[in-house]
């Protein structure tokens, strides 16, 4: 009887995406023995500068591993530098997102241990894995830069050999998302989704600007803006139920996922005004379920949007940007693409990636 090749999987600041991905990955691939440690998504700076220092005592640091992974939030140096066992284990870093690339108005931004850690780990790690390009080469560029403004003593080829072991392999979508037939578009009356974070960085103030201008057009729509809530959520959600309540169908934090899932199929049109987003899970989703995309031309978009569902970014004026992107909305009401799914991205295409990852770590590190 052949025994499993044993993992051990880290998440140091376990977000709901990050959980989504570490159990997915734990039922998609059955094969490996797997043990999760997981802390809880709260005090950041804490959480990424000391998950080292929470993990000190546990005991399955002591125990034979075939491989460690993981995510980006990892004081990953740290841990095999406090555990010898972890020095002679393959160790792979799966980059969620990366401090080099967060907006300049976020909380973490400025600060240097959160893009030290992400460094640190990337150096310490066998093989780096990153869930878009776009996250990649923020990320390289962001140490370059970073790097570049040490006084001296930098060591030399330090990108380029973060840039040989680093590779793109995306947080799968579940295979029931995607729709068997195409849905038909509603042209006359399309049913326009925003499902993200309620958070700045997700540019509300933008969809805000988007629907002031869409209502002038007299186009007729209807809307659905949902997605997880915080208690200081940005006051251009408010105005939005003030100014369009008449046209909105879902609102807020849909606590069933059956009745997201359900939302998905129902939307014409997913909509994106984002600042920052490393994959865009959410507009993979609703891809995946038949909506057709509307997204700038930045950030991980260009990787799966089509052209032709991409409007022109104008990240310093967002009165351009709402132009863009209504001009854009019209040109597919006027001609739908062909096909927007992101097959690719299905978790039954992924897993094999994985696995043959996992498994060429596993035997290229001597017993």
């Amino acid at each position: 009887m052949s025994i499993k090749p044993r993992i051990l999987l880290l998440s140091a600041y376990d977000a709901a995406s990050h959980k989504r991905w570490r159990e997915q990955l734990m039922a998609l691939l059955p094969e490996y023995h797997w043990h999760a440690l997981a802390l809880a998504p709260r005090f950041f700076q804490w959480r990424i500068r000391g998950n080292a220092l929470s993990w000190l005592n546990e005991p399955c640091f002591e125990e034979s591993w075939d491989l460690v992974i993981a995510t980006s939030m990892v004081d990953l140096a740290t841990l095999r530098g406090l555990h010898p066992q972890l020095a002679n284990t393959p160790c792979l870093l799966y980059m969620h997102e990366n401090q080099f690339a967060f907006p300049v108005s976020n909380q973490q931004q400025g600060r240097v241990e959160p893009q030290v850690v992400n460094l640190y780990g990337a150096v310490a790690a066998d093989s780096v894995v990153f869930n878009s390009a776009w996250n990649r080469d923020s990320f390289l560029q962001g140490a370059a830069e970073f790097l570049g403004k040490m006084p001296d003593a930098v060591p030399e080829g330090l990108i380029e050999g973060l840039q040989h072991k680093s590779r793109v392999l995306p947080v799968p979508i579940e295979d029931y998302l995607f729709a068997d037939n195409p849905k038909l578009l509603n042209r006359d009356c399309p049913h326009l989704l925003w499902n993200h974070r309620w958070e700045y960085d997700k540019a509300p103030d933008r969809l805000l600007s988007f629907l002031k201008r869409l209502e002038k057009r007299q186009q007729p729509y209807r809307l659905s803006v949902v997605g997880e809530g915080f208690r200081n959520h940005p006051g251009s959600f408010d105005q939005i139920a003030a100014q369009f309540g008449n046209r909105i169908d879902s609102w807020g934090f849909l606590e069933s996922r059956a009745e997201y899932d359900g939302l998905l199929r129902k939307a014409d049109i997913v909509l994106s005004t984002a600042l920052h987003d490393f994959q865009g899970l959410s507009i993979l989703e609703a891809m995946a379920s038949g909506c057709v995309p509307l997204a700038p031309d930045r950030l991980a978009y260009r990787e799966y949007v089509p052209d032709s569902c991409r409007y022109e970014s104008h990240e310093q004026d967002a009165g351009a940007e709402a132009e863009a992107a209504i001009s854009c909305l019209q040109r597919i009401l006027e001609k739908p693409p062909a096909g927007c799914r992101p097959d690719p991205w299905r978790a039954s295409v992924l897993a094999e990636q994985y696995r043959l990852l996992f498994n060429e770590l596993i035997r290229a590190w001597p017993d």
